[in-house]
């Protein structure tokens, strides 16, 4: 019978035993040394073969194993000392490998518990000493003083909330800003070939920043050749038409 033998690294002798013993299913105090000997010796040929280094307690045990099995293996004689002491050795062999799954068990219990203390950090204890032994500070204000300091809170509360409001309306006005750009883009569009005047493009002609918001925004226009402008004489009428780039398009 041929044993498939998966390398793996083993602490010694007896964690291959215990794996071996484990993966035939078999019980500790009921080993099968015929079958777990030769197991055990495939493994052995095996780590020799990939140039393992083997340890001498390897070779001991395996010594051991194949002198049990060989008293298996003799006739049955009359001679109780003999099956004594191969009784005994067997039950040796179990007791160590009983005391060794019980120290392998409690390492991985100490590893893990080391791995989840490692995933703690702590914070070193600091003095407080200064701090707990210190009387405590009591606010003596007097009744104007206090009024006053609450005055400048309140004062200085309204001017945070001007700033915020007037950045607000810079944010509001930007967005505007965009929105007259695309909506001359779109009147000079329609225009088509024919030139129109500039307050065409104006919402409220009677509102300044208006105004200037579609003068801004005509401007941004003439720099990406979108459109073309035009004014005769100083202060006179602005005419736009279809620039270079929309003609491109056509």
């Amino acid at each position: 019978m041929g044993y498939k033998v998966k390398i793996k690294s083993f602490e010694g002798p007896l964690d291959l035993l215990v794996y071996l013993i484990e993966s035939s299913k078999m019980d500790i105090n009921d080993i099968k040394v015929s079958e777990i000997t030769q197991q055990y010796l495939a493994y052995i040929e095996e780590m020799k073969r990939l140039d393992i280094e083997l340890a001498s307690e390897f070779m001991v045990l395996a010594a051991t194993l194949i002198n049990i099995k060989s008293k298996l293996l003799l006739p049955n004689t009359k001679d109780d000392s003999f099956d004594n002491d191969e009784i005994d050795t067997r039950e040796k062999l179990a007791s160590m490998l009983i005391e060794y799954k019980k120290f392998k068990s409690a390492a991985e219990i100490f590893s893990k518990k080391e791995e989840e203390a490692s995933q703690i950090i702590e914070k070193p204890m600091e003095d407080l000493s200064e701090i707990i032994n210190s009387p405590i500070e009591i606010l003596s204000l007097k009744e104007d003083e206090f009024i006053k300091a609450f005055e400048k809170f309140l004062v200085r509360k309204k001017k945070i909330i001007e700033i915020k409001k007037n950045y607000d309306n810079v944010q509001r006005k930007k967005i505007t800003a965009e929105e007259r750009v695309n909506y001359i883009a779109d009147v000079i569009h329609k225009a088509g070939d024919s030139e129109i005047d500039f307050f065409d493009t104006v919402k409220d002609k009677g509102d300044n920043y208006d105004v200037a918001l579609s003068f801004t925004s005509v401007l941004e226009l003439v720099k990406q050749r979108s459109i073309e402008a035009k004014q005769d004489r100083l202060y006179g009428q602005i005419t736009l038409k279809r620039g270079q780039a929309n003609q491109e398009k056509q």
